[in-house]
């Protein structure tokens, strides 16, 4: 028996130790994957701004680039969802968007124009958007015999050693005196490992779709309407999440803390997110959406923290901050899988990923806008936006009683 079909069939066993053992086996290695991918391309985004500078490119123009990427790729992803469902190619729309993704990070280092680095830029953000929703897709089919909330959870916390580690590997390049394209160059490493770990894992497990836990019935084949007042909720949070980058301006303007220390809190953030990711994801499994219930009411404690409080306080806002982007990266996903019929799941990641970032983009905006004029004003714009979704919250968990 050839390997691909030994693996389908013991992936086709009923709710055995094996198929579970082997579903945890396929997360970790998308966990891996990520792991690397985070090292290639949160390393390259803590200084591209820096490098574009470098360029000659204004202020402006970095933040229009910035902008724009995310706004493509949050957009790509609406796409790849629907085309990985109609198509069932996932491992192909995977492959070709980490290639996108990875390598036009190294690619930089030979970036000579800035109107080519402006292109690599966006393309790395569009190799991001087109791999996610259809990865996540193929996640959450092993996710179903682990528990939902702990597979995304265990995903996660792997993404973030990667999204804590590379920074720290570019810094360390910078500190012996490389420059910038040198710190690009590094990054091929982490890239071609993150490759290789795909490819493997394409190898192992040909069909993640048979990791399968047939879901309860849904109303039809299509996207049920409770689905679409999850997406509302969903907006809320993005809206009213404020960035780090205006976070990282906040301290830096009004003396909160060293220059020094904000990169340093900002890593603090990300191993919390990690952490929270695995405590809340498995949360989720046994009381449901109360998990982000509960995640909200601490997210939208951060703004008063980080933009009204001293040093100590702005330290226990970012690990709120932090709580909450766990809890978006692994309960927010595992609902998805609930809601969403398989055959439509990475459509439903995709618009889900769509809608959030244009809610992002906005609310981003507004919050930038309303620094200008008072933070009392940020700090109310963020907690009641956020806390706008805990209606929406509450009725989805008493509809899992």
């Amino acid at each position: 028996m050839a390997q691909s079909e030994a693996i389908a069939a013991t992936s086709d066993a009923p709710n055995g130790t094996l198929p579970r053992q082997r579903a945890v086996l396929f997360i970790v290695f998308l966990g891996i994957v990520s792991l690397f991918g985070d090292m290639t391309y949160e390393g390259a985004r803590s200084i591209t701004g820096p490098y574009l500078g470098v360029l000659g490119v204004t202020a402006t123009t970095i933040g229009i680039v910035a902008g724009f990427g995310e706004l493509l790729g949050y957009g790509a992803r609406l796409v790849s969802g629907y085309l990985g469902d109609r198509t069932g190619k996932y491992w192909a729309i995977t492959i070709a968007g980490y290639l996108l993704n990875l390598f036009a990070v190294p690619l930089l280092a030979l970036a000579g124009a800035w109107q080519i680095a402006v292109v690599l830029i966006i393309a790395e953000r569009m190799g991001r958007g087109i791999r996610s929703p259809v990865r996540d897709a193929m996640l959450s089919h092993a996710a179903s015999r682990t528990g939902l909330g702990w597979g995304f959870g265990l995903h996660q916390a792997l993404d973030q050693l990667g999204a804590v580690a590379g920074p720290l590997v570019v810094s360390g390049v910078l500190f012996v005196g490389s420059g910038y394209q040198a710190a690009f160059g590094w990054l091929l490493i982490p890239a071609v490992l993150s490759m290789a770990v795909l490819l493997a894992a394409r190898y192992l497990f040909p069909r993640p779709h048979d990791f399968e836990v047939a879901p309860p019935p849904l109303e039809g084949e299509g996207l049920a309407p409770i689905f679409w007042v999850y997406i509302v909720a969903v907006a809320f949070i993005a809206a009213g999440y404020a960035d780090f980058s205006l976070i990282a301006y906040h301290f830096d303007k009004a003396q909160i803390m060293p220059a020094a220390w904000i990169p340093i809190l900002y890593a603090v953030a990300m191993a919390v997110d990690g952490l929270g990711a695995l405590a809340l994801g498995s949360l989720f499994d046994r009381i449901g959406i109360w998990t982000m219930v509960l995640a909200t009411v601490v997210s939208a404690a951060a703004a008063p923290l980080v933009f009204l409080g001293n040093f100590p306080v702005a330290v226990i806002g970012m690990a709120c901050w932090g709580l909450g982007t766990g809890a978006q990266d692994s309960v927010m996903r595992a609902t998805i899988s609930r809601l969403a019929p398989q055959q439509r799941r990475a459509t439903a990641f995709g618009i889900m990923n769509a809608v959030y970032g244009v809610a992002w983009f906005a609310g981003s905006v507004l919050l930038g806008v309303l620094y200008d004029l008072s933070l009392v004003a940020v700090v109310l714009t963020s907690a009641l936006l956020q806390a706008a979704s805990l209606p929406i919250f509450v009725r989805l968990a008493a509809r899992e009683v």
